[in-house]
């Protein structure tokens, strides 16, 4: 191998010419060879001018096995004489690594091995230096070295699982999937990328295109059936060298899928279905499922259910369940086990979608269904669906207004016994005969108040309360002429002092609560007893309208001011009916234009006084003011009574304590209970009067109020305050007149604003020295007693 590159590169070496290099496809550099190049072209001589040495591209093979470095090829330069002061040198794309070159000679090795798969070439430059200079003797020049392609990479497909799906019974040749596989190696060198397409497994079922990787059926319809075969596992490969001996094979699986067509009928289960229904299953009820089955699957097994023949027709129905694709048959109309107690219908089922050509046997399926109906007790059953009756108002109470009837549809034909829903006839108005069904009045009837009576009648069996049903029963009621016209509102007009004679002043129409066939017609009239006066007249207008015409000339508003004319209107129908309503005129000063100036307070215009509901509730809410001020009132007075203690500076606690037990509830002679509420007053009454009675009398002179026992020799030594409390104690035994109940006074609380400050032992100093109470004089009154208490104390010492 490298005798023939050492070959190939003397022989471009010697090569010169632009053809020879387009030749074999190298440049090398330029020698003294015109001779040599007007040989080869059999041309005259030409004098060219001498350039340096360059060259264009070197070739490797890929994937050298060798222990050496693989030889690329020499480089040679007119400036090497072969002396040793020419250096190569070597750059560009892994030089100095993958790529060395000799300096002294020029030769250029690679030193491993390459992959065209991983790079196909690569760029290089070379140049020539001087040695011991280090000066370029040549320029510098770009080649390129590229790798020759060897059958080295096996075929691989984009996938390695491939899935695809072909309706079933589909033509030999319809088109499945595609499957692509690649080479890496060179495809525009040889044959190592030239792929070939086989298919390796599932035959007979489907084929494979050798170029093109395209998956296509091998049997007809009759065989690719799902219904027998849904899935199917296919191995494609895929040889390079155009699938020649020697060539790498990839492999890739394809699962294929038959989807379902609609190729197959449905089929009922049974020939003969057998249902029971009870008489009484209303519109709608279910009596029984019909099943079919189908081999489809999806969509392709949706039924359609129909009724194609038979007597219950017109009595039942039947229709598809869309989740379980089951045939529901249903009631359509009402049974009745004593007229029919059994039906037999015919039905079909077949598919909603369309069914492929294939289909040899019939797409639909036939059935018998036998209903059998059971027999129930019913409740009564009206021979109408509702009544209407007609009745004038003025009837008599207890006429008949019309009857129904309801009958048992059972055999047993049980009694029926007939009542009024009162929920339907609050007001009693009628009643039912029991026996017969006829219905009659109660009360009295007024059109006007309700012109339509809506009544339910129930019908009862007489063996079983528990079967019944009910039936509507209309009544209108037809009017008579029982109401007279009146006016149709409260007129009030005036008329002026001077006027006209037969002026118009008013324009009055009236209604009736009473609708007579043919229309209202009305007429109107002066009342008999008001011809006489002439001061107005009546003029009828013929169409349900009167108008008031003055009858004279002049009025005085201070002779009369108010005119109260009666106006009488009858209608035409029978009985006539008549009524006399009231206009009321007053008299009043107009302008010449005839328009209103002056009236009394009470003409026309409308009083801003308040109505006599509103001044009662006005009254009503002084009252309940009033009594809301006096209850506020006697709670003051109440709390402001004077207080068992009075004075605001005497705050006390008091403990009280009855220890008198008293005679019990009729005693009342034990003392006088005013004393408790009014201490103060009762101290300040008669003595005599207000003595105790719970104590036996004493002579009040034995025991005066101002005078007490002699203090023992012993109380001399107490102290003041004790003295005080003794003496206080003692007047209290004492005293005929003391309310029967102990007091403790603990005096706690000076007061506001006391100029002792806090009498307190607690900041008081600790010292039993001799104190000088001489201050307590200067605190004033209040404390004068206890100022004078202690200085009887110093005084005795």
């Amino acid at each position: 191998m490298r005798n023939i590159i050492l070959g190939i590169v003397c022989l471009c070496i010697c090569l010169t010419l632009d053809d020879a290099l387009a030749l074999n496809g190298r440049r090398t550099h330029i020698a003294d060879g015109e001779g040599i190049e007007a040989a080869i072209r059999g041309e005259k001589l030409l004098k060219r001018v001498r350039r340096g040495w360059m060259w264009n591209q070197f070739f490797l093979q890929e994937e050298y096995t060798g222990s050496d470095y693989q030889y690329i090829g020499k480089l040679q330069s007119d400036q090497d004489h072969g002396d040793g002061s020419v250096k190569y040198v070597l750059s560009g794309e892994g030089a100095g690594t993958i790529f060395v070159i000799d300096e002294n000679n020029g030769d250029l090795h690679a030193t491993r091995r390459l992959d065209r798969e991983e790079k196909a070439f690569y760029v290089l430059k070379a140049t020539v230096v001087n040695k011991w200079t280090g000066q370029k003797l040549e320029p510098e020049t770009e080649f390129i070295i590229k790798l020759h392609d060897i059958n080295d990479n096996e075929p691989k497909f984009s996938k390695e699982v491939y899935t695809a799906s072909v309706p079933e019974r589909s033509d030999i040749g319809t088109s499945v999937t595609q499957v692509t596989a690649t080479d890496a190696d060179d495809t525009m060198y040889g044959n190592s990328a030239k792929l070939v397409y086989s298919i390796s497994q599932g035959h007979p079922y489907f084929s494979v295109e050798p170029n093109t990787g395209v998956i296509r059926t091998a049997l007809g319809p009759g065989d690719m059936d799902r219904e027998q075969r849904e899935h199917y596992q296919v191995v494609i490969e895929a040889k390079d060298m155009g699938g020649q001996r020697g060539g790498l094979t990839g492999s890739t699986v394809v699962k294929i899928t038959l989807t379902d067509v609609n190729d197959n009928p449905p089929h009922f289960t049974q020939s003969i279905y057998q249902f029971r229904v009870p008489e009484s299953s209303t519109s709608g009820s279910v009596v029984g499922r019909i099943q079919a089955t189908d081999k489809d699957i999806g969509k392709n097994t949706e039924m359609d259910f129909t009724i194609i023949s038979g007597d219950g027709m017109e009595m039942f129905d039947i229709s598809t369940d869309k989740e379980t694709q089951e045939g529901l048959v249903t009631v359509r109309k009402p049974l009745d086990y004593e007229k029919k107690p059994s039906y037999t219908i015919e039905i079909q089922v077949q598919n909603t979608q369309e069914y492929v050509r294939f289909v040899s046997s019939g797409p639909k399926d036939v059935a018998t269904v036998r209903l059998a109906v059971d027999d129930v007790d019913e409740p009564p059953v009206f021979k109408k669906a509702s009544y209407l009756y007609e009745v004038k108002e003025d009837v008599a109470v207890g006429t008949v207004v019309g009857s129904v009837s309801a009958m048992d549809p059972d055999r047993a034909r049980s009694i029926v016994n007939y009542s009024i829903d009162r929920r339907t006839d609050r007001g009693h108005l009628f009643n039912v005969y029991p026996m017969n069904g006829s219905v009659f009045l109660l009360k009295s009837l007024d059109r006007e108040t309700t012109a339509w009576h809506n009544i339910s009648v129930v019908a009862t069996e007489l063996n079983n309360p528990r079967q019944s049903s009910s039936v509507s029963v209309y009544i209108r009621v037809l009017d008579i002429n029982d109401n007279a016209p009146m006016f149709a509102t409260v007129y009030e007009t005036f008329v002026c002092e001077k006027t006209k004679a037969g002026q118009r002043i008013q324009t009055v129409s009236a209604v009736d609560a009473d609708e007579p066939s043919s229309g209202h017609k009305f007429a109107f009239s002066l009342a008999p007893e008001e011809t006489h006066h002439r001061n107005f007249s009546v003029r009828d207008n013929g169409d349900n309208t009167a108008g008031i015409l003055t009858g004279r000339a002049t009025y005085s508003r201070l002779h009369k001011s108010v005119y109260l004319v009666p106006v009488v209107i009858t209608d035409d129908d029978y009985p006539m009916q008549s009524s006399t309503g009231t206009l009321t005129v007053r008299v009043c000063t107009c302008d010449h234009e005839g328009n209103m100036e002056l009236c009394k307070p009470e003409a026309l215009s409308s009083s801003p006084g308040l109505s006599t509901g509103a001044l009662v509730a006005i009254l009503l809410c002084a009252i309940i003011l009033l009594l809301v001020v006096v209850l506020f009132t006697a709670l003051r007075h109440q709390r402001k009574q004077e207080p068992l203690i009075n004075s605001k500076e005497d705050v006390r606690d008091n403990v009280v304590s009855y220890n008198d037990e008293g005679g019990g509830e009729e005693d009342t002679q034990a003392f006088d209970i005013g004393a408790l509420r009014h201490p103060a007053a009762a101290a300040a009454s008669d003595e005599g009067a207000k003595q105790r009675r719970d104590i036996i009398p004493t002579d009040t002179l034995l025991y005066p109020t101002t005078r007490h026992p002699a203090p023992a020799p012993s109380s001399l030594l107490m102290p003041p305050i004790r003295m005080f409390i003794n003496q206080r104690v003692m007047e209290n035994d004492y005293s005929p007149t003391a309310p029967p109940y102990d007091s403790l006074a603990t005096y706690a609380y000076e007061g506001v604003g006391s100029v002792a400050e806090s009498l307190s032992s607690l900041g008081s100093a600790s010292s039993e020295a001799e104190q000088d109470y001489n201050y307590l004089s200067d605190w004033g009154p209040r404390f004068r007693k206890l100022a004078d208490l202690y200085e009887a104390e110093d005084s005795d010492f």
